[in-house]
């Protein structure tokens, strides 16, 4: 069969900071370009937006509706006229109004669903450092101004507002033909929420996998990430104040300084790492572990340290549950959300381990071969926009 070649346009708003989406997209690009395809990319960003009145107003008004980000959509179709378009974050300045755009245009639709946003303003299905799914439940975004759940009355109404915006106009619902959800967790949210399950499929990140690894157990506990309260940072420092004799690394930048205050002696803050410092980091660990209080959409860190043949003890809840496993598939441990003395359990009996810890690597590198591996993931992809144009014809 003779390969056929596709220009893919991605779309995506970056955010302030380099975060684990914009390594999505930018892995994305990577993959349809290294297999032959041509990519081109609509990108806008929110860094600096936020630093005046001015920008945070702008900010507010573009989600509803951004003029600019219509402007752009309708330009890049016109110019380039890509065989299908990927959407990934389009708040604020994108807007879900320039799906509209594509819709006209004859384009067909992936929209990449990295979170809840479609279905909780904040995007985390929490509140309160818990899980909420109160905007979920009632099916407007009025708790989100309620609990003032973005800590500032302005985000909270912006938010609320422009999720309403979106839902009341039909932007995702006609515009968009087919949802990508990274996990299988975040598919029966959105049918829940009423949207098509035939529209929604499953494609998970993916990182580049090799099939060897060295197998030798490292030295310490590590965690890699945003070191704040909703991934639980905190709960794993109790931990480790409870256990002296396990050394603990947390590689990652600092967000909440004051869960890391009179840090125990075992505790070690390594910052944050990239490239070959990072390898090291993994390399050098026992196992991972993430304490994550609310869902998470597919946490990275646990691919990567797969990667080298580490487990990872999680949460029992949200894509932690789906990717970690339980019973014999398993490929580390899952503890009772928000309960550290459960956590405390997992960590010092796979601590104490070093055969688990290896058995428990193994299988995860197995299945990040099966599953996550970037070749499996393209092919995914690949079988999705090919089913995807066949079926919807172009004008």
């Amino acid at each position: 069969m003779t390969k056929v070649f596709r220009k893919i346009l991605l779309v995506h708003n970056d955010y302030g900071r380099y975060s684990g989406e914009e390594s999505v997209v930018d892995q994305m690009a990577a993959m349809w370009i290294e297999h032959g395809h041509q990519v081109v990319q609509l990108r806008m960003s929110t860094a600096g937006s936020r630093d005046s009145l001015v920008g945070k107003v702008h900010g507010f008004l573009a989600g509803l509706y951004s003029p600019k980000g219509v402007r752009e959509m309708r330009r890049i179709l016109k110019t380039e006229r890509p065989d299908v378009v990927n959407v990934h974050n389009l708040f604020p300045f994108i807007s879900p109004a320039a799906l509209f755009e594509c819709k006209k245009a004859g384009v067909p639709v992936v929209m990449t669903v990295h979170n809840f946003r479609l279905i909780c303003p904040t995007g985390l299905f929490m509140r309160k450092g818990k899980p909420c799914e109160l905007c979920l439940e009632k099916g407007h975004e009025l708790g989100c101004i309620r609990y003032n759940c973005e800590h500032s009355l302005l985000k909270s109404v912006g938010y609320a507002a422009r999720n309403a915006v979106a839902r009341y106009s039909g932007a995702y619902r006609k515009c968009v033909d087919q949802f990508a959800c990274i996990t299988d967790f975040q598919r029966q949210k959105l049918i829940q929420a009423g949207f098509k399950a035939a529209k929604i499929s499953v494609i998970p990140n993916a990182v580049t996998a090799t099939s060897n690894y060295n197998p030798a157990i490292g030295k310490y506990v590590a965690f890699c990430g945003r070191l704040s309260r909703e991934k639980g940072v905190d709960l794993i420092v109790e931990v480790a104040r409870r256990h002296p004799e396990i050394i603990f690394k947390f590689a990652g930048v600092l967000r909440d300084p004051d869960i890391v205050e009179n840090l125990p002696t075992n505790v070690s803050l390594v910052g944050y790492l990239h490239g070959e410092e990072l390898n090291a980091f993994y390399r050098d660990a026992a196992f991972f572990v993430m304490a994550s209080r609310w869902y998470e959409g597919f946490p990275m860190s646990i691919l990567e340290a797969a990667l080298f043949g580490k487990p990872t003890v999680g949460p029992n809840h949200g894509g932690f549950t789906e990717i970690i496993g339980e019973g014999d598939a398993a490929i580390g441990r899952l503890f009772r959300p928000g309960n550290v003395d459960d956590l405390e359990r997992h960590v010092v009996a796979l601590w104490n381990n070093s055969n688990e810890i290896a058995r428990l690597g193994e299988k995860a590198h197995g299945k990040l071969l099966r599953e996550y591996s970037t070749e499996v993931i393209y092919q995914k992809w690949d079988d999705l926009v090919q089913g995807l144009l066949q079926s919807i014809p172009r004008n």
